[in-house]
């Protein structure tokens, strides 16, 4: 793997999973450090992240983490609910039932997992990425999967603002569920509906969830090093 999509990569997964938040600073040169690599390979890096509207230039500090607004989060269900809905229609009319039965049966499985200590949360949510691979493969439209999977990467980002709070993610999970018999079952009416009963529950949650949990103020120059 090339330096460049190393830190790339590393930087993506540290962005959507929290451990870098919005507003910090990603350095050039703390960056390379951290990655034994030169400045150009990150620069590269930070430009990809840009692209993809995970950092944004900031005047003044460099490269920074975007932000995630209400407004953002609002415009992503918007899209997300043109683009998941006809895809659970397209995946219902030409799906593999054997394969959504076992993935429903899965999801249901982890419903009552996801109320106990020491949920998998991240066996979750690998879960949930499978049933999207699936439901691609299902609709045969590479051009519904492109836009999906550019929309994916901010949704994932999203999407673990719920990972707080164990009952949202088992009633996730059991929506997911609703979702892969629909398709299963080959009921195009059924799955669109259950799927915007679960994008409309996800959407609250996120809008509910403590700005403070999500919405950081960008750190002092000094303090990001």
């Amino acid at each position: 793997m090339r330096a460049s999509d190393r830190a790339y990569e590393a930087l993506r997964e540290d962005i959507v999973e929290w451990r870098l938040l919005p507003g910090q600073v990603l350095g050039e040169v703390e960056q390379s450090e951290r990655f034994g690599i030169s400045r150009t390979p990150i620069r590269e890096a930070l430009s990809r992240l840009t692209a993809d509207g995970l950092a944004e230039a900031h005047r003044g500090r460099g490269v920074v983490v975007s932000q995630v607004s209400l407004e953002d989060v609002r415009a992503l269900f918007e899209l997300r609910e043109a683009l998941d809905c006809r895809a659970a229609r397209l995946a219902a009319r030409r799906r593999d039932p054997v394969a959504f039965q076992g993935l429903a049966a899965e999801l249901e499985a982890v419903v009552a997992q996801l109320h106990g200590p020491g949920t998998d949360r991240a066996g979750y949510y690998d879960l949930v990425e499978r049933m999207d691979r699936a439901i691609d493969e299902a609709t045969a439209n590479p051009y519904l999967t492109a836009a999906q999977r550019s929309l994916r990467l901010h949704l994932a980002r999203v999407r673990k603002l719920s990972r707080t709070n164990p009952d949202r993610l088992a009633r996730a999970a059991a929506e997911h569920a609703q979702i892969a018999r629909a398709i299963a079952d080959g009921s195009e009416e059924i799955a669109e509906a259950a799927t915007r009963v679960h994008l409309a529950n996800s959407l609250q949650a996120v809008l509910t969830t403590p700005v403070r949990e999500w919405v950081q103020p960008a750190p002092p120059l000094e303090a990001a090093g």
